[in-house]
């Protein structure tokens, strides 16, 4: 089945536009979901809604409600809320273009994919497309996505464009009020220079398909295990408990790579074996005597 478009609306350049929709480049159809069981009926947990009054009430009759005093709310109709028109509402604004690199990494959220809607609007996405790519620039503009404006960056991939939400300035908090207790202290330079040499040893491409969840493939397995009614599921090793104090000997044990012994719990000085006792010589047997002759009997 093909995806549903999240949102539909039109990209505009200055004085161009064209229809475009959006579409999820992400996805958690394959996440491990639970519900809440009776385990003593086998019946599925179903949630309904009370008010403060412990009256119960239908979903579909609820509106929203914005808190202006201590249980004192405007209240909105779906109706109301849509009647805010702004023209980012159905449009993709492009304000300006920026490079990549100027954007901190923080402020990157969800990725969607932007493409053309119908044929109409192909050759005015192409233009704008393969100019956004000849000049190596990232657009920036607004669009409402459910109750919220967003800023987007917007760039070329492939045949298309790649859509992602920034968060704003006031979403991120300021790193300075987690980093201030950190104390100002020295590496020491050998240390680093055996951090490097692993750093360069673990180097390489970045392949995404080496990256699973490896807790969903234990609950699956776990899952599957009991669906075939061993109930004895798969249990993970438990985690390791070195606990090296000497940094030096961590770093040289690391880069010897995956073929190094676990490090000790405490790190000392390898003591010297015990020397061997000497091999005892065997003591030879004494000769053993010859029995003496049997004396004749006298002959009468």
């Amino acid at each position: 089945m093909a995806a549903r478009s999240s949102w539909g609306g039109h990209l505009r350049l200055s004085l161009v536009a064209c229809p475009v929709s959006l579409y999820p480049a992400t996805t958690s159809a394959h996440d491990v979901r639970f519900h809440l069981i009776n385990p003593e009926t086998g019946n599925r947990i179903r949630t309904r809604v009370f008010d403060a009054d412990g009256e119960e009430v239908e979903r579909k009759d609820l509106v929203r409600g914005f808190e202006i005093e201590k249980d004192e709310y405007i209240l909105l109709t779906d109706e109301e809320i849509k009647s805010v028109r702004l023209e980012s509402t159905r449009t993709i604004d492009i304000e300006r273009f920026v490079d990549a690199s100027e954007i901190d990494r923080i402020f990157w959220n969800d990725p969607y994919y932007l493409v053309p809607d119908g044929k109409a609007g192909v050759d005015a996405f192409t233009v704008i497309r393969t100019a956004m790519e000849q000049a190596g620039k990232v657009a920036l503009a607004r669009v409402v996505m459910g109750t919220r404006e967003r800023i987007v960056a917007i760039e070329p991939r492939g045949a298309g464009m790649l859509l992602t939400t920034l968060r704003t300035h006031d979403e991120v908090r300021q790193s300075e009020e987690y980093f201030e207790g950190i104390p100002d202290r020295k590496a020491d330079a050998g240390m680093i220079e055996i951090a490097e040499r692993i750093i360069a040893q673990k180097a390489g491409p970045f392949d995404p398909s080496e990256f699973k969840d490896r807790y969903e493939d234990a609950l699956r397995a776990l899952i599957e295990s009991k669906r075939d009614g061993d109930g004895g599921g798969t249990k993970a090793a438990p985690p390791r408990e070195d606990n090296v104090i000497d940094l030096m000997e961590a770093l040289r044990r690391s880069l010897e790579g995956p073929s190094a012994k676990a490090p000790a719990k405490v790190a000392a000085k390898a003591k010297p074996a015990p020397k061997k006792p000497p091999a005892k010589k065997t003591a030879a047997k004494p000769p053993q005597k010859k029995a003496p002759p049997r004396k004749r009997a006298a002959s009468r």
